[in-house]
């Protein structure tokens, strides 16, 4: 089985306008599209689009086929509904000129915990027919749950198998960070370990840098159950973490950046907001 879990440590770094450090352990699931049948048999407590304590619904993820906002081009006609992730992603590749016929995607992500869902970012890696790395998206969630997905294609890939982008974010991260800063991705496609690093640049200056990385562990019932207790309600305690860690900023003075000022720079993403949809009545 491809499929596995890794357990890592996620780690952020803020160097302007003023410093901010925290690091913590956290674990996420690395599926193979492929097998999520199978999985969906074979364990107890995971199941695939339907209610469990772990709950992996192909909806959550790239909802390519629904209306783009501020984007350039009309979306993608939908394929398969609200199922069949991997036949969106393969016809979203097609349109960039990546042939992911006989291959297979990976995707590092978090499913529902008892229902709640909520991924700061997931991570697809694309593998073509002879097992080479093709492509990585990476699609970014905020939590005003809008969501944005960024292409790394076979231009992007670096000489160790991995792939490097920088591209303006045109996104609503954070309150702390305007829509223009640049998105640094450095993804290497997991093996024995993961390893992903994203910084953030306003103009050559890196103001910030968060990493995920730590150890393949097998996927078995028993650790899933060992995994619910060590790390309790995950998916919550990350929303939770994202809130203290805002407060934290705010107490330090770091500049605030409200999400209706830039509607026209925040775009191509997915589920807008209505701060960004609503256009107030006319005084």
């Amino acid at each position: 089985m491809n499929s596995c879990l890794y357990e890592c440590h996620v780690m952020h770094a803020r160097f302007s306008p003023r410093r901010h450090h925290f690091l913590y352990r956290i674990f996420m699931f690395a599926l193979d599209l492929d097998e999520l049948e199978a999985l969906d048999r074979r364990f107890a407590l995971f199941s695939v689009n339907r209610r469990n304590f772990y709950s992996f619904r192909e909806r959550d993820f790239f909802p390519t086929g629904e209306p783009i906002h501020n984007g350039k081009d009309e979306p993608s006609p939908p394929v398969g509904g609200a199922g069949q992730l991997k036949a969106r992603l393969t016809a979203f590749l097609a349109e960039r000129g990546v042939d992911l016929t006989g291959g297979r995607v990976m995707l590092v992500t978090l499913p529902r915990v008892l229902g709640y869902l909520f991924n700061p970012v997931s991570f697809y890696f694309c593998y073509d027919r002879a097992g080479t790395p093709v492509a990585a998206l990476s699609e970014v969630t905020n939590t005003f749950k809008e969501m944005k997905p960024y292409f790394l294609g076979p231009a992007t890939r670096t000489g160790d198998a991995g792939f490097h982008l920088r591209t303006p974010k045109h996104f609503y991260v954070s309150p702390f960070a305007d829509v223009d800063v640049a998105f640094d991705f450095n993804l290497r496609p997991p093996t024995e370990t993961l390893d992903i690093r994203i910084d953030d640049y306003v103009g050559t200056e890196r103001t910030l840098t968060s990493t995920l990385a730590g150890p393949r562990r097998e996927l078995t019932g028993a650790r899933l159950a060992w995994y619910a207790l060590k790390y309790p309600l995950i998916t919550l305690k990350v929303i939770a973490l994202i809130h203290w860690h805002a407060l934290l900023l705010w107490r330090k003075r770091v500049p605030w950046f409200a999400k209706a000022a830039r509607r026209a720079e925040q775009r191509e993403l997915y589920r807008p907001h209505i701060s960004i949809t609503h256009t107030p009545d006319a005084a």
